[in-house]
């Protein structure tokens, strides 16, 4: 199913980065080609290292870092995907990318892609339950992204509640039906 599809995953900044690893490996496993970009925050709860093992590919982390030739990467990497997955989607990234911010390479990718683009929430639940960040969802949904409801159990604070990245598997299966739909 995933044979040759062209996946971005964007990686950003929370506690549940490294479920990311999971994503990248199961979709490596399928033959998926998969690119990463991950966020200046991402960095400080995995390392790129781990990604690039995992994806055969170099993990884009700056976006004014000097290629070794002349590629817009942005838009390289935009044109590429066939997909683009958000995991774990921090209310930063869905606060710029509902309001139109460009200012990091994950950002500017996203606003340049035609792929779907699904977001896979995860925060503490009052961030979650924050009204700004449950308009910045419904707004991402108007635009046509979208969005895999975050699960309810043990969050990093210490609380049990809605807020938690689902399982690996039912990102998934959120994938493989998206897929399925599209061809």
């Amino acid at each position: 199913m995933f044979k040759d599809l062209n996946v971005v995953i964007g990686v950003t900044g929370g506690i549940a980065a490294y479920k990311a690893c999971g994503i990248v490996s199961y979709l490596k496993s399928e033959e998926a080609n998969v690119d990463v970009i991950m966020t200046k925050n991402a960095c400080e709860f995995i390392t790129p290292l781990t990604l690039e093992t995992l994806s055969g590919n170099k993990v884009i982390t700056d976006m004014f870092e000097r290629p070794d030739y002349i590629d817009v990467k942005h838009i390289s990497l935009a044109r590429k995907a066939d997909l683009f997955l958000i995991v774990p989607a921090t209310a930063n990234i869905i606060g710029k990318v509902a309001n139109g911010i460009a200012d990091d390479m994950l950002s500017t990718t996203i606003m340049a892609t035609k792929a779907p683009v699904i977001f896979a929430p995860a925060m503490n639940n009052g961030m979650y339950e924050n009204p700004i960040v449950q308009n910045n969802l419904e707004k991402l949904r108007s635009y046509g992204y979208k969005i895999i409801e975050p699960s309810i159990g043990h969050l990093a604070c210490g609380y049990e509640a809605k807020g938690k990245l689902p399982k690996s598997e039912e990102i998934i299966d959120y994938v493989k039906v998206l897929v399925k739909e599209r061809k």
